[in-house]
């Protein structure tokens, strides 16, 4: 919350009660011009006494309102504007012609000072002033007879009127203030209404596409596991051409419909980084990852270039910063029609443990406008809108890089010329474990290629029938048993009986879900509650991930199951649970 503007002085001596002193004691200067010291002395002890009875009675009024509203507040302050009304009394009858003249001024000035701190509440400023009402009679019969008898009796109603239209303009004031107030909480409360509105729309929002991710991500399952199965077989040259038709169209998808989710996951505030340990070389295979090979199959010439001090190993999201760089490179490599595209992975050291890292990626590509650029990372946007438009996608791509590099503490940023290509870099600050060499993080990793092929005892939960059958059909290719169970309640009832290397779980089923069923297997005694245990999830969210893990899982899979990944997590599972989980090809 932003701290309140510090008011003036003046200000702050009026609400906190302390300019009455001041007003007391230019009064009783005033008076010394006039009236003798002793009788000066004596008024300004008894008022500056009231003054501060006045003040404490104000203080513990506004600890409890009810005393403000007592009979005795009344009287109070009506006592407190006698002791105020013996200045005027003093300077009239005590002083010469000048101190008539000051007794007049000093009784309007009463007068105004009443009606301005009780303007709300006109009859009990009359009753208040009563004091200076009757020192304005005494004033006004001393004079009978002589002159200036009729000018101070004429003062009274002109001093009457402008009090009244004093008072007035100031409640008028005082409403307009007050209904402006209002109109200000009501437009609050319409803001906070249209907040909640937006809030629960954008919650349902992630919740039917949650929905739609489950269900979109089932069937594509289906499509992909089926096309990477076939892919394996002996398939003759048409028919591997349609197979790579099916498997690329279904890669395409799946990146729109992560791009949809991660873009609902950033406008809620819950995508989040989760880094973990990568050597720099595995990092550059990540952030490379097919690019080259596509760039090659167009005939584009694939440049990698390091700069700076390199380090050995870091920790750091390296799915996210993936996603980022492979956006970029994905797009160079679809604008470039000829030259080459560029990858430069820089790093410059902050501090023993921190350094920031800098990749560009560089491209001969047509270039992009300078009226273009200002909309580039805009969501669903891109550079060519028409309906002839060359090149497909949703435009969410840099939208979304951009936001996932925020969360790095970096940015993603573009120089372009047209005609002559384009630049995009993405920066970042990260964390390093070890500048010198990457010995320790290697001596944890598991060298796939050395894992016995012995086959495992599998049990995969799984209701989709297709699911379940490209799941039977790769482990029954691989040499590995496997049973099937169509739900929590199912998969239970077999681990009670069976002990089993590996298990799938599936999130979604009926009957019982798969984070209630891995918890039950890990919270009683068995068989299998030392197994190992990989969720499957159609959603994708980290949500997902995270509760699969803390019901007891060792690692995860996203739907569609990539079999390489699948791969790597059977050849972990075949050294212990332990090793599932480790960084590999799955993480």
């Amino acid at each position: 919350m932003m701290d309140e503007p510090r008011r003036p002085l003046i200000e702050r001596f009026v609400a906190d009660g302390h300019l009455r002193y001041w007003v007391i004691t230019a009064w009783a200067a005033a008076l010394l011009t006039e009236v003798d010291v002793r009788w000066v002395a004596a008024w300004y002890i008894v008022t500056m006494g009231f003054g501060f009875v006045r003040a404490t009675f104000e203080h513990r009024a506004l600890a409890d309102p009810r005393l403000s509203r007592l009979r005795l507040a009344r009287i109070l302050v009506t006592v407190v504007c006698a002791a105020w009304a013996g200045a005027p009394f003093l300077a009239w009858f005590y002083g010469d012609d000048q101190g008539r003249v000051l007794a007049a001024i000093l009784l309007c000035s009463g007068y105004m000072l009443v009606f301005t701190q009780m303007r709300s509440a006109l009859k009990d400023a009359v009753i208040v002033s009563t004091p200076y009402t009757l020192v304005g009679f005494a004033m006004t019969v001393s004079l009978w007879g002589k002159a200036g008898f009729w000018t101070l009796l004429s003062a009274g109603p002109v001093l009457a009127v402008s009090l009244l239209i004093k008072v007035v303009v100031t409640r008028i004031r005082d409403r307009e203030i007050a209904e402006a107030q209002a109109r200000q909480d009501r437009l609050i409360s319409d803001l906070e209404d249209a907040r909640d509105q937006a809030n629960a729309a954008n919650d349902a929002k992630s919740a039917f596409l949650a929905v739609v991710s489950h269900e979109l991500r089932t069937p594509l399952n289906g499509v992909l596991g089926a096309a990477q199965l076939l892919e394996m077989g002996a398939l003759e040259g048409r028919q591997r051409d349609l197979v790579s038709v099916i498997r690329k169209s279904g890669d395409g998808l799946l990146v729109t419909l992560n791009d949809i989710l991660d873009l609902t996951k950033v406008e809620a505030g819950k995508l989040e980084l989760t880094p973990l340990p990568i050597t720099l070389r595995e990092l550059q295979d990540r952030l490379i990852g097919p690019f080259r090979s596509q760039a090659e199959s167009k005939g584009l010439e694939f440049v990698v270039e390091t700069s700076g001090e390199l380090p050995a190993v870091l920790k750091l999201d390296a799915l996210r910063a993936g996603q980022v760089v492979q956006n970029l490179l994905g797009n160079a490599i679809k604008f470039t029609a000829s030259g080459r595209v560029t990858l430069s992975l820089g790093f410059e050291r902050l501090g023993d443990a921190t350094a920031a890292l800098r990749v560009s990626v560089t491209d001969t590509g047509e270039g992009i406008s300078a009226h273009d650029l200002e909309r580039l990372f805009q969501p669903f946007t891109q550079v060519d809108a028409s309906s002839t438009r060359r090149f497909g996608g949703t435009g969410l791509g840099l939208s979304i890089a951009r936001k996932i590099a925020s969360l790095f503490g970096g940015d993603v940023s573009v120089v372009s010329d047209v005609g002559r290509g384009s630049q995009f870099t993405f920066s970042a600050t990260v964390e390093v474990l070890d500048w010198e060499s990457d010995d320790a993080l290697s001596a944890d990793a598991i060298d796939l290629s050395n894992v016995a092929g012995a086959p495992l005892n599998v049990l995969v939960v799984e209701d989709h029938p297709v699911n379940l059958m490209l799941l039977q059909t790769w482990l029954g290719s691989m040499g590995h048993h496997c049973i099937a169970a169509r739900d929590g309640i199912e998969a239970l009832a077999c681990c009670a009986e069976t002990p089993f290397d590996l298990i799938l779980m599936d999130i979604n089923m009926p009957r019982m879900d798969g984070l209630t069923a891995t918890h039950a297997l890990r919270s009683k005694k068995g068989p299998n509650q030392g197994a190992a245990v990989v969720v499957l999830s159609a959603s994708a969210r980290m949500e997902d991930h995270t509760l699969g893990l803390a019901a007891g899982a060792d690692a995860y899979l996203n739907k569609p199951i990539d079999f390489d990944a699948l791969s790597d997590v059977v050849a972990q599972a075949a050294e212990g649970r332990e090793a599932v989980g480790r960084p590999s090809r799955a993480a």
